[in-house]
């Protein structure tokens, strides 16, 4: 079972912080987050601090 929450919650960011990138871009209408800048930059950086959590989630799986 190691590993397993940091997996789940890095998966979690990356989806998370894409919709939020695609929304701050003004892709997706319906939202107060549409068309504004600053989800366009928050969203990356959440999908990268979703990436490292993903990359220590597989790394502490992989460890004996």
């Amino acid at each position: 079972m190691r590993g397993w929450l940091t997996l789940t919650l890095g998966l979690l960011a990356v989806v998370v912080g894409a919709v939020w990138t695609v929304q701050g871009l003004g892709y997706v209408d319906g939202s107060l987050m549409s068309d504004q800048r600053v989800w366009a930059v928050v969203g990356p950086l959440l999908v990268l601090a979703g990436l490292v959590l993903l990359w220590r989630g597989l790394r502490a799986r992989r460890l004996p």
